[in-house]
């Protein structure tokens, strides 16, 4: 199987024909992509042949999306389709650059897209240009709108329980629950997951936490969820805030940050939540720093995006092996068939039972110079 990093096309002219044909599309439709109206016919294609699958991943601050989801979702494909070939790119957070990659994907004639898209309703246009080209589109992780065919990520709205109903732990284990207040840091209101997020969490701190401040983080930012928690310690004082709650590490990381600067000691810190089980998060529940992370395992998750993939160009069943289909309901109201995998709280005591021993991280690659002396380092080197 060949994997490329997506680049368009050069005319005899030497233009760049399938950015070209994205920008003209963009331009005339104020940032949304055209449409021929009824759905194509789609051509069936065979494992044994190959074909062309793009993949679209949406940002790079995020750190899992390079690190695992992109090798990972190549690696299972590879597997189940030696002669198919990937066309990749990421579009750091840009929702017309996403388009734009889409449409030259398109373009370029590839024959599925699998999309964990940036902005789910902006992505109903992708969705539905690919559908009038005949092109089948896996949504990954994030539910894009517009009647994707099919769609894989983690029950989302229980992250958001797993999360929160953590923060309570730790704070009745501090016995300060009915002390102060907490801060909520939700993460990007374009991101139908962050919604999924915030239903779950506040949903369990209902009538069981006083709630200081609550913000939403626009793209995801650490920048942005250190000024707000700057903002909360400034409106609020530091002996009133109890815990954070941060939708993912990224936040985790602005939050923290926020905190240290404001004269708190590691051992003072509050606990804070966090999602994504990255290695930074990783290290600083070790360290102390950070309460909790929500390990979302990866690659189950892209192998059955790469199975979705497969049975769709295939016109086949995907082996999803011991995974279910469900279905679940997009922002446009369209039903989607769905696999939701089960997200798993990570804290100081059992990182060597999750994200060790399913080999996403070493001892080695966790237990740097910086944290050699953590308890979690001394035992385990």
């Amino acid at each position: 199987m060949n994997t490329r990093r997506f680049a368009p096309r050069r005319t005899a002219a030497g233009g760049f024909a399938a950015v070209g044909a994205a920008l003209a599309l963009l331009v005339s439709g104020c940032g949304s992509l055209t449409t021929s109206g009824e759905d194509a016919e789609r051509e069936t294609h065979t494992v044994e042949e190959g074909f062309q699958v793009g993949l679209l991943l949406p940002d790079l601050h995020t750190a899992r999306y390079e690190a695992f989801d992109r090798p990972f979702f190549e690696e299972e494909l590879e597997k189940l389709c030696p002669n198919c070939e990937v066309s990749y790119a990421n579009a750091d957070g840009d929702v017309n650059e996403q388009k734009t990659q889409a449409q030259a994907m398109l373009t370029d004639g590839v024959d599925v897209l699998v999309l964990d898209a940036v902005d789910a309703a902006a992505a109903a246009g992708t969705v539905s240009e690919a559908k009038s080209q005949g092109v089948p589109v896996v949504a990954y992780d994030r539910l894009a709108e517009g009647g994707a065919d099919m769609y894989v990520s983690f029950d989302n709205h229980r992250v958001g329980q797993v999360q929160a109903q953590s923060l309570l732990e730790a704070l009745e284990a501090e016995e300060t629950t009915g002390d102060g207040s907490i801060v909520v840091m939700h993460g990007s209101p374009t991101d139908p997951n962050a919604a999924s997020f915030k239903a779950g969490a506040l949903e369990v701190f209902e009538d069981q936490i006083k709630i200081g401040q609550e913000f939403d983080t626009p793209d995801w930012s650490p920048d942005e969820a250190n000024s707000q928690m700057e903002a909360a310690i400034t409106s609020l004082g530091l002996d009133e805030i109890t815990g954070v709650y941060a939708a993912n590490d990224g936040l985790a990381s602005g939050v923290i940050s926020a905190l240290r600067s404001a004269g708190v000691s590691v051992e003072d810190l509050p606990p804070v939540t966090g999602q994504d089980a990255e290695l930074a998060g990783i290290q600083r529940i070790i360290a102390g720093e950070q309460y909790m992370t929500v390990y979302k395992a990866i690659r189950p998750e892209a192998r059955v995006a790469a199975a979705m993939a497969v049975g769709l160009a295939t016109g086949e069943e995907p082996k999803l092996g011991e995974q279910t289909l469900t279905e679940v309901e997009d922002g446009s109201g369209e039903t989607v068939d769905a696999v939701l995998l089960e997200p798993v709280a990570v804290t100081k005591e059992n990182v060597g039972d999750t994200v060790v021993s399913d080999g996403i991280y070493t001892i080695e690659e966790i237990c740097t110079e910086d944290y050699a002396d953590t308890d979690f380092c001394q035992e385990a080197l």
